[in-house]
């Protein structure tokens, strides 16, 4: 357990062991969540990142998608039709 004085501004320095664990550098953000009356820190771009897997959650299956090489034809595909899409917006002279 690490402890931390709370300064007159509300400031508190994370202790070096914490930040590690984080992986909290500087200019990182962090995330206070509150979990059955107990407040946690996060590194608040890792809770995104989790944030994002949850709502992805069984898009890859659904999609097919059971390799590397299925998530790069995927985006190969989309970026292709994308292109496609820009060409026939563009105006014809």
């Amino acid at each position: 357990m690490e402890i931390a004085k709370v300064m007159a501004k509300g400031q508190v320095t994370i202790p070096m062991s914490v930040r590690k664990k984080l992986n909290l550098k500087e200019g990182d953000k962090v995330a206070f969540i509150e979990k059955d009356g107990v407040i946690l820190i996060a590194n608040s771009t890792m809770m995104a990142l989790l944030q994002v897997q949850d709502a992805f959650e069984g898009e890859a299956k659904r999609l097919g998608l059971e390799s590397e090489e299925d998530v790069v034809a995927l985006v190969k595909e989309v970026r292709r039709e994308m292109c496609e899409e820009k060409q026939d917006k563009t105006p014809k002279n």
